[in-house]
């Protein structure tokens, strides 16, 4: 308690802690949009569980993660050696959850271009199974826990200043992943839109544990791009629908 009061009166700790904040934030947009995009697949009265499921083991993950520390900082130690390449367990981690965003991605774009119709009319393949999609946002809560809070042992030593970095970004999320849920869902252009944000973060993932470094800024300049010319062009309907 001493040491929480210290640190309130402490201006570079109210900085480190905003912007541990921020980062957290930013860097759970794209555990959001994955969470959005897989509950929305489940029938409307278990979304709501769902998201709270997934977003709540997220934090669990976090939280745990921050209390073994020391065991995180290891985690960047290089352990194998492949064609004059270093891996750590955190490359690996990377590598294998960016593999997997690829390969779901890809698996909805391939859902959403061609899916058989007989199949939609009879509601298979639109409702899919509670324990599945928790299972699915469990890998990937667990990849960008283990990058979010690596990230965030590298900015500040204070625990307690990790702690409520990533207690106030996940009651953030929270609170967003319903509107955003249903503004994807009623929008299907912008399903298409962010199953392309999760293939380039894969990717990002990929390239991160094979030690190619993307800056962030980069990846969400180009998301929030899209994201306005999306928003134009759906403007643009709805004016010629109201014109017409």
């Amino acid at each position: 308690m001493e040491n929480l009061i210290a640190l309130a009166s402490e201006p570079s700790a109210w900085m480190a802690l905003f912007t541990l904040v921020v980062m957290e934030i930013v860097l759970g947009i794209d555990n959001l949009i994955f969470v959005s995009i897989l509950t929305n697949k489940l029938p409307e009265e278990r979304r709501s569980k769902a998201r709270n499921i997934g977003l709540g083991l997220a934090l669990v993950f976090r939280l745990a993660l921050l209390g073994t520390v020391a065991v995180i900082v290891q985690l960047v130690e290089p352990i194998v050696t492949l064609f004059e390449q270093s891996f750590s367990w955190r490359d690996i981690i990377l590598i294998s959850g960016g593999l997997f965003l690829v390969w779901k991605a890809t698996k909805e774009i391939h859902h959403n271009v061609e899916h058989d119709e007989a199949e939609e009319q009879n509601g298979k393949g639109v409702v899919a199974s509670f324990s599945t999609t928790i299972g699915q946002i469990l890998v990937l809560d667990l990849v960008f826990s283990i990058d979010s809070i690596v990230t965030a042992v590298g900015m500040t030593d204070h625990i307690s200043i990790m702690v409520i970095a990533v207690i106030s970004a996940v009651l953030v999320m929270l609170f967003a992943a319903g509107p955003l849920s249903r503004f994807i869902e009623a929008n299907p252009t912008i399903v298409m839109l962010a199953l392309g944000f999760l293939m380039m973060i894969g990717m990002t993932l990929i390239a991160d544990g094979f030690g190619i470094h993307v800056p962030k800024g980069y990846i969400y300049a180009a998301m929030s791009f899209s994201a306005f010319v999306e928003v134009l062009n759906m403007l643009t309907r709805k004016r010629k629908i109201t014109a017409g």
